[in-house]
């Protein structure tokens, strides 16, 4: 397998980990991999009310700080121009939304950090 098609199917596992995590918790998988000009978003999850929008980061070690720390300003800010896209498909607003980040290493436990971050600009 190639390093390109390693690291597709390492995070491949991980969404599916993530998911399955997710939903352990009692969160409703809307979709995943939804795509827009400006990204993805791994998962979208409903919890409850609350519309969850999750950026899965998997790794195969956790040099340089774990997978977490790889969603940068820049990644949040593509996140939030997605969700802004997503939210526009549906036909009633959620009474919230929040963005999640689940931090995989490979062989390790999904570390789900819920509300990881807040938007600076965020409307629909």
């Amino acid at each position: 397998m190639t390093g390109k098609a390693a690291s597709a199917r390492l995070g491949a596992d991980g969404e599916s980990a993530a998911a399955r995590l997710m939903e352990s918790q009692g969160m409703k998988i809307a979709a995943r991999g939804f795509r827009t000009k400006s990204g993805e978003i791994d998962i979208i999850a409903r919890d409850g009310k609350t519309l969850v929008f999750a950026e899965v980061k998997t790794r195969s070690y956790s040099a340089f700080g774990g997978p977490a720390l790889a969603v940068t300003k820049s990644k949040q800010d593509k996140i939030t121009a997605c969700a802004v896209e997503y939210l526009k498909t549906l036909p009633a607003l959620p009474d919230s939304v929040r963005f999640d980040v689940i931090a995989i290493t490979h062989g390790g436990e999904p570390q789900h950090i819920k509300d990881a971050f807040r938007p600076t600009r965020f409307s629909c």
